[in-house]
């Protein structure tokens, strides 16, 4: 594809910076007092990152980057949206953050250049990010690249599943799961509450699970691990129940799809 998809997603995502930094959903003050927004499979499952350098890949306004600086990392976030990169930067100040956490306003295929070759323990990259981009391949040949030697990569995200089935009650299948071309669409709202969106364009991408670990392992990288878990971050279908604060699921007895996967790769 030509970069129209870029320019697009660039304007799209600057603009919903100010809706999400006053959004509840985001809720920044909450996050401000000492709030995080990893949930508690993401830290069990990453490990320890005291001391280690990490990036964060698509950080958006920074609150999961700086949640792991929190947790003792030296951590660097990465993401195309200038605005979002100085909402973080501004938040790093505020919370003490700002010695050990820089953020950096790259697309992620140039991340390579715009972080000057350096190499890092751990590269992040959190929910929702893989939709925003065409090639798979060459991401996976970026994080390769991003890793030192014995470096992984945890990637966490809603499973391709979710996106074939009916919003309305999430067991109809309505889309197919191997479509390849990109959906141009024009919403005016983001998912999250505030005003509307100026720049409602977008153009998103779907990728199936065994493109995504194809990838990977096609990168040199070698997978320690595929989790698909049965719950998600938001009630996506009307069906879905809380069973803990922020956790959402099939009710009991009922058929269940995965909702979310993680996979942890190594570079050897």
């Amino acid at each position: 594809m030509d970069d129209d998809w870029l320019t697009t997603n660039r304007e799209n995502w600057d603009d919903r910076v100010r809706i999400h930094a006053a959004s509840d959903f985001y809720d920044l003050p909450g996050f401000r007092a000492g709030g995080s927004p990893l949930r508690a499979f993401e830290r069990d499952e990453l490990g320890d990152v005291a001391g280690k350098r990490l990036l964060h890949l698509q950080c958006h306004m920074g609150q999961d980057t700086l949640s792991w600086g929190r947790l003792g990392a030296e951590v660097t976030g990465l993401d195309f949206s200038a605005r979002a990169v100085e909402q973080a930067r501004e938040l790093a100040a505020e919370v003490g953050l700002a010695d050990r956490a820089r953020f950096v306003v790259s697309d992620v295929y140039e991340a390579g250049a715009a972080l000057g070759g350096e190499r890092f323990d751990i590269v992040y990259t959190g929910l929702g990010a893989l939709v925003w981009l065409p090639d798979l391949t060459r991401w996976a040949e970026v994080v390769a690249g991003l890793l030192a030697e014995r470096g992984v990569l945890y990637l966490v995200d809603f499973h391709p599943v979710t996106d074939m089935l009916a919003d309305e009650d999430g067991g109809t299948v309505r889309h197919d799961y191997f479509a390849t071309e990109p959906l141009r669409a024009e919403y005016a709202h983001t998912y999250t509450d505030g005003p509307p969106l100026e720049k409602t364009g977008s153009v998103q991408f779907f990728h199936p699970l065994g493109e995504i670990v194809t990838a990977l392992a096609a990168a040199g990288l070698v997978i320690e691990f595929l989790h698909e878990h049965p719950f998600t971050i938001f009630a996506r279908y009307p069906v879905l129940t809380e069973s803990e604060p922020g956790i959402y699921g099939y009710p009991a007895g009922q058929p269940r799809v995965p909702l979310m996967f993680s996979v942890r790769a190594r570079r050897p």
